[in-house]
């Protein structure tokens, strides 16, 4: 069946009753109608639910929750009020707990029958604040003619519609705040007709512990704008700014248009901050700042992003003789801090602002014994000058599409350790198969929280070369 008959085929109109048997690895309840699989969003384990169509096709059905019947002990209120709605998160319904279960079941479940792999030890699931974590963030901006009104906030579940929302549980509450304020400012604006998107990045104002994190956040956003901004625009944004403390960037085209506005100084630089424990040579190690620019990629989550360097760093137990290769480095996040517990550190990352910026990341916290190279990691490494010295330890850290490539040919490099930072678990099973016919053993995996109430599962794995 072609995806336009889809579209216009007649769904049942009445709400079917069933009972939910187990979640889907995305977080959908998965139950029956007459032996056909049913997916029901918002639907738990256990669960007695009435459920509407969302769609019918040949091998599956997928529907949405009308009324819970009979509720799992899972079950919790969601601390959002359009959480069935909105598509920005979608497991909010469900305890936290559960959701770290689930989220260690699809883990396992990968590595399993992806990967061939079941026998290694669970890492403890790492995890941090559920609601106001999120500080990377990119918000949908819609004018909307009928209703005089301007909607700002993330895409509703499974279509293209903008959540009408003026709060929102899961970004930095500064910003989750502002919500409603920028509906407000657009709507003034003459070009509210043309402004598509404002992307959120938060920094911080100076070094604190993860729990006071809350108290020391810098906001940025950037207003991507399709026609010019008027005089009286700009006056508009700057009023805004100044009265809710944030800086505003703005983008009229490509990423390479983005521009800082105000407050009106060359300084477009924003920071986060790495607090460091024992484990330098003389028996402690500073603060690392970070730079970065709005538009660069950074963790979303700046509690879980401070736990997972600990537990990497641990996980490679790092001695001062170590050469330590770090591939897709980025903006040195993890680099930095091996660097101040080896004897050297290689960074590698295929985009050359961000081994720019990792390089002058270095220089500003006076580290000495990392290098940053621009490569291609996904295409032949045998002539580049990095992967010439020997390294003893690797950190893999690669995009959703995994590292494929890299661990195809790791006997080049031939580390006798690796941890891999993952955000795809399927490609992290894939290529623990391929390190596993190479010649290592996956010691430990677990995950990592970096998105509560979503279905991404972030993991960290530990592999050693067999002797």
């Amino acid at each position: 069946m072609t995806k336009s008959r889809r579209r216009r085929q007649k769904l049942p109109a009445e709400a079917v009753t069933l009972d939910i048997e187990r979640l889907s690895h995305e977080g959908r309840g998965v139950g029956r109608i007459d032996g056909k699989i049913a997916f029901v969003d918002g639907a738990l384990p256990g669960e007695q639910v009435t459920a509407v169509y969302k769609s019918q096709r040949s091998q599956y059905d997928e529907l949405k929750v009308q009324d819970v019947l009979l509720a799992s002990s899972q079950r919790v209120q969601p601390p959002c009020a359009v959480a069935a709605i909105c598509g920005g998160c979608v497991l909010q319904h469900l305890a936290s707990s559960a959701q770290l279960d689930l989220k260690q079941q699809v883990l396992t479940d990968q590595l399993k029958h992806t990967g061939g792999i079941a026998d290694f030890a669970i890492l403890p699931a790492m995890a941090g604040d559920t609601v106001h974590y999120r500080r990377k963030a990119r918000l949908a901006v819609r004018y909307v003619h009928k209703k005089a009104d301007v909607l700002v906030g993330f895409r509703e579940t499974a279509n293209t519609f903008i959540t009408d929302m003026h709060h929102c549980s899961v970004l930095v509450k500064p910003v989750a705040d502002l919500i409603s304020p920028l509906r407000t400012l657009i709507l003034t604006l003459d070009a509210c007709r043309d402004i598509p998107q404002i992307e959120v990045a938060v920094g911080e104002s100076h070094c604190v512990p993860t729990e006071e994190l809350p108290d020391a956040l810098s906001v940025a956003l950037i207003l991507r704008h399709l026609t010019p901004l008027t005089e009286a625009d700009l006056s508009r944004l700057r009023a805004f700014a100044e009265s809710h403390g944030i800086v505003w960037f703005l983008q009229s085209g490509g990423p390479d248009t983005v521009q800082k506005f105000w407050p009106a100084d060359n300084d477009s630089a924003l920071f986060y901050y790495l607090p460091q424990s024992d484990g330098g040579p003389d028996g402690t190690v500073p603060a690392i700042s970070m730079e970065f620019q709005p538009g660069d990629f950074t963790q979303v989550n700046a509690g879980i992003n401070r736990q997972m360097i600990d537990q990497a760093l641990e996980l490679l137990d790092l001695q001062p003789e170590d050469n330590v290769l770090d591939l897709f480095c980025g903006l040195g996040n993890f680099t930095l801090a091996l660097a101040l517990r080896c004897k050297a550190v290689t960074g590698v990352e295929g985009s050359p602002d961000m081994v720019q910026r990792a390089s002058l990341n270095a220089q500003r916290n006076g580290i000495t014994n990392a290098r940053f190279y621009d490569a291609d990691l996904f295409t032949d490494f045998n002539s580049e000058t990095w992967a010439k010295p020997v390294y003893n330890k690797l950190l893999l850290d690669p995009p959703r599409s995994g590292a494929i490539e890299i661990v195809a040919r790791i006997r080049e490099l031939l580390p006798q350790k690796i941890v891999y930072v993952s955000c795809n678990p399927a490609t992290l099973a894939r290529d623990a198969a391929e390190l596993q016919r190479q010649g290592y053993e996956l010691i430990s995996a677990g995950v990592m929280d970096m998105f509560p109430h979503t279905g991404h599962v972030e993991s960290m794995a530990l592999f050693v070369l067999k002797t």
